[in-house]
């Protein structure tokens, strides 16, 4: 039992961020139902889950929205919900018959998620981008990178994950929380470009301070200082150093053979440069699997740089267990932790349309209702 069970949920199936943030739900317990679009319903082997990790967790049924009958179907659904979510451009909901206005209207304590790059207003709203656009708006992407590199996009874990489908989460379970106090829904704007932004905070507070400078590669966590960096080793791997406290940078100094003298002023960054040479250098007259052997166990701040695959088997992520095997596929398991209620996949990924006769049967549609919107190609 998830610390979201008995919640219910309607998810306007999208792309990227939307169905991220319907997995972290799905994984903490909520019942989610993904609306997929009709023309995507083609079937499929359910002992055979399709790849999409995002989308684990939660059953689908295929609709037209663009049919009248379609719509109403949702809206019926809505009724019976908590919460609904979409992740298109600003407007279209509303045009599809399927806005906060209508959902609203059938279920005053319904709260409704929208999730766009943009957000639902500002000169750029109605512009399609993608998460480099809007980290690079957000004032994000201009400082990852190395000082003598043009900015270095971080994936699109920064906007489309971490700032857009984290946020819309929070935001809804925020809102819900309200709601059941006061009886009341209301909407969920997350922009993508806001939750970039916000992540910033902490670097705002120290460009404000002086303490990091606007110039990218220069600073003590983008790359610029010895002491918090990654490093090649002899057979091509890498290893990463992050030893901030005069402490753990002590103990590098030591497990690392360096000069004690030389590497004295830890914070001198006029040295940072020549220091990051010789570190360099050091790291590479062994493999990443002797530092492991040096470095392990200690305060360092030391960790191996793994691949995606090879994080599935580190002994840590093991013992943890932070992967997990689900329809046959190796892949991250809930997060966070809660200890009484802990998060859970309930199910693998589901085709689309999978399990429209079993939602619109639980909903309260007879069975003559469900022949006739099959009939008319309102679902799917």
């Amino acid at each position: 039992m998830g610390a979201l069970d008995g919640v219910r949920i309607i998810e306007l199936a999208g792309i990227g961020p939307g169905p991220f943030c319907g997995m972290m739900l799905a994984d903490q317990g909520a019942e989610v139902i993904q609306v997929d679009r009709a023309s995507a319903v083609r079937g499929g082997d359910p002992a055979r889950p399709p790849g999409n990790v995002n989308g684990r967790g939660r059953r689908s049924i295929g609709v037209d929205l663009k049919s009248p009958e379609g719509v109403e179907t949702v809206l019926r659904l809505v009724e019976g919900a908590d919460m609904v979510f979409e992740g298109f451009r600003p407007g279209v909901s509303e045009r599809l018959g399927v806005g906060p206005d209508d959902c609203l209207a059938r279920n005053p304590a319904i709260v409704y998620g929208r999730m766009t790059g943009w957000g639902q207003d500002g000169p750029y709203s109605s512009m399609a981008g993608h998460d480099i656009n809007y980290i690079a708006l957000a004032g994000v992407l201009a400082h990852f990178g190395r000082s003598d590199s043009g900015p270095v996009p971080p994936m699109n874990l920064v906007g489309d994950f971490g700032g857009g489908g984290m946020y819309l989460a929070y935001g809804m379970v925020c809102a819900l929380f309200e709601a059941r106090a006061s009886g009341k829904g209301q909407v969920v704007d997350a922009a993508m470009v806001d939750g970039a932004a916000s992540l910033m905070s902490f670097i705002h507070g120290m460009l404000a301070s002086g303490f990091h400078s606007p110039e990218r590669g220069t600073n003590m966590l983008d790359t610029g200082a010895h002491f918090y960096d990654v490093y090649e080793c002899a057979d091509g791997a890498w290893i990463s150093l992050g030893s901030i406290e005069p402490q753990f940078y002590a103990e590098l100094v030591d497990k690392l053979g360096l000069d004690a003298e030389r590497f004295g002023n830890q914070h001198d960054r006029g040295l940072w440069p020549e220091l990051s040479e010789e570190i360099a250098a050091v790291v590479r007259t062994k493999t990443r699997d002797e530092w492991d052997a040096v470095l392990e166990g200690s305060d360092v701040c030391y960790a191996p740089v793994l691949t995606a695959d090879e994080a599935t088997r580190h002994p840590h992520n093991v013992a943890r267990g932070t992967f997990i095997d689900v329809g046959g596929i190796t892949q991250p398991g809930p997060a966070p932790r809660l200890s009484r209620t802990p998060g859970e996949v309930r199910r693998p990924p589901a085709h689309a349309g999978q399990h429209t006769d079993e939602v619109l049967a639980e909903a309260g549609f007879d069975v003559d209702e469900v022949a006739a919107l099959r009939a008319s190609g309102a679902v799917a």
